[in-house]
């Protein structure tokens, strides 16, 4: 089941090479998406939430001279990043009728072969597997920007992936160190052994350089900085599943094996990077609050919101790690939001200058609604999801410190400043003769917004549902990290010594 919901949508893109029509193909794809978001939806079925081991698990030989695998299993970290990821699929390729015009096929085969990408590394337990899917979902992704971007494409393109590169780089070769160490690529294996799988003062390299790679995906400060350039300049789709789906792989990284493998350098650096988050938290709103361009702010919003989920998670705290990932899932309902209106209002003016959209309040009061209360989730208004997941990061880093709690509000409380902001500037301001006849939601598009809207009150108002999905992989976490602190500062007696009486 699992390898059906990973590789259907590679299986799906055959038929569009023999469509004709730019709706044709449209239609086929977005119905496409829809039923492999009901196929992951199976992956519910029997699902243990309070297991903690892996579900749905595959296993078979694949390099046994090498000692990889083809091992598959989820739990509910990554089950709830796999839903995650084939809804807004779904969400994205039903929003990019009107804007692709050229390339069709090219770019809904893309978009399917991203979605096989992504699924692979939420589900993948080998590390090797792990890192080919890694690298998989990377060319889609460029291409989805360099094609099918705005006018510096080409420039945000290479970007996004030069810094990738780097990052991989760092990771394959830490991944090779651990299995000369250890034997073997399976994370499963890994996990089962007793002690620590290598040196204290390898472990700390080993983490360094996992953590480098995870960081420059989430993008973590100071790693972010090609980050605004490939959102401003991908497509609507490809900045939705960007936010939504692949800045979660940063994270994803560190809770999966930084946290699983090294856990005691997790815990030593863990200062080190809940400071990263507050600076990426003040950092981001800071510079989202001094935007012109509507997508660059959303944009750097996005550092600031994945500041909040590392800071959460390194807690290591049971509210902070079940915060911070039911705040990956809120960040990608609620930004990617933001970027499905921006690519709306982008169709319709041709510009991402919020000085020429002003106004657009009266010309559309349907979009305004459903874009205020995108807005309003993503400040953390009690009652949608952002709430839910920023209150339990904050309680769980006033558990480790009253200080990292208070740069937290003051994250909270900028973030209201910026976005509030930038809602005032396009929709409650006097219209401009540009803004004045624009036309507003089309059914087609208020479905998009609806379906995220549900998601939005439902988690905001009743989360639980959604939290279960974090109660065992963080309470694994938590007992995993310190559990081998605990063992390292439990002093050893020297086998030679004798007890005296």
């Amino acid at each position: 089941m699992l390898s059906l919901v990973i590789f259907l949508p590679l299986l799906l893109t055959v038929p569009i090479v023999f469509l004709r029509g730019r709706r044709t193909v449209f239609w086929y794809t977005t119905a496409a998406t829809f039923v492999e978001f009901l196929l992951s939806l199976f992956l519910l079925k029997g699902f243990d939430f309070h297991m903690r081991g892996f579900q749905w698990v595959e296993h078979a030989r694949w390099l046994p001279d090498l000692a990889a695998s083809y091992h598959l299993g989820v739990d509910g970290l990554s089950l709830s990043l796999i839903l995650l990821t084939t809804f807004l699929t779904f969400v994205a390729t039903l929003s990019s009728l009107n804007y692709i015009q050229k390339q069709v096929k090219e770019y809904y085969i893309t978009l399917l072969i991203l979605e096989t990408g992504m699924l692979g590394v939420f589900a993948a337990l080998d590390l090797l597997l792990f890192f080919v899917f890694w690298e998989v979902m990377l060319l889609p992704m460029y291409l989805l920007i360099g094609i099918w971007g705005h006018e510096r494409r080409i420039y945000a393109a290479f970007k996004f992936v030069l810094y990738t590169m780097a990052g991989s780089a760092f990771l394959l070769t830490a991944i090779i160190v651990l299995r000369l160490h250890t034997g073997t690529f399976d994370l499963v294996e890994m996990m089962n052994r007793s002690g620590t799988l290598v040196p204290a003062a390898l472990e700390g390299l080993l983490f360094l350089a996992f953590a480098l790679a995870f960081a420059i995906k989430v993008p973590l400060f100071p790693f972010h900085t090609w980050l605004p350039d490939a959102h401003v300049e991908a497509p609507t789709a490809g900045s939705v599943i960007l936010a939504g789906v692949l800045l979660k792989m940063g994270v994803y990284g560190f809770l999966r094996f930084n946290f699983t493998l090294f856990p005691q350098a997790s815990h030593h650096y863990a200062p080190l990077f809940m400071a990263l988050g507050i600076v990426g938290i003040l950092y981001g709103a800071l510079m989202s609050w001094v935007q012109e361009d509507l997508k660059k702010l959303i944009a750097y919003s996005s550092v600031a919101h994945l500041g909040f989920v590392i800071l959460g998670i390194f807690t290591f705290t049971d509210w902070g790690l079940q915060g911070g990932i039911l705040q990956m899932v809120n960040h990608g309902l609620s930004t990617g939001g933001l970027f499905l209106a921006a690519g709306l209002l982008y169709e319709r003016k041709h510009t991402r200058d919020m000085a020429r959209l002003r106004g657009i309040g009266k010309a559309m009061p349907v979009f305004s609604v459903l874009f205020g209360i995108v807005m309003l989730s993503s400040v953390g208004l009690p009652g949608l999801n952002g709430f839910v997941g920023e209150f339990l990061i904050l309680l769980g880093a006033y558990k480790v410190s009253l200080a990292w709690a208070a740069f937290g509000v003051l994250g909270v409380i900028l973030a209201a400043v910026y976005l509030l902001t930038m809602f005032q500037k396009v929709v409650l301001t006097a219209p401009t003769p540009e803004t004045r006849h624009l036309k507003d939601v089309s059914p087609r598009e208020f479905v998009v917004f609806a379906l995220l809207l549900v998601f939005i009150f439902w988690i905001g108002v009743y989360p639980a549902p959604f939290l279960r999905f974090a109660k065992a992989p963080s309470r694994y976490l938590q007992e995993n990290v310190k559990g081998a602190v605990a063992a390292e500062t439990v002093p050893v007696m020297p086998a030679h010594q004798e007890v005296q009486p």
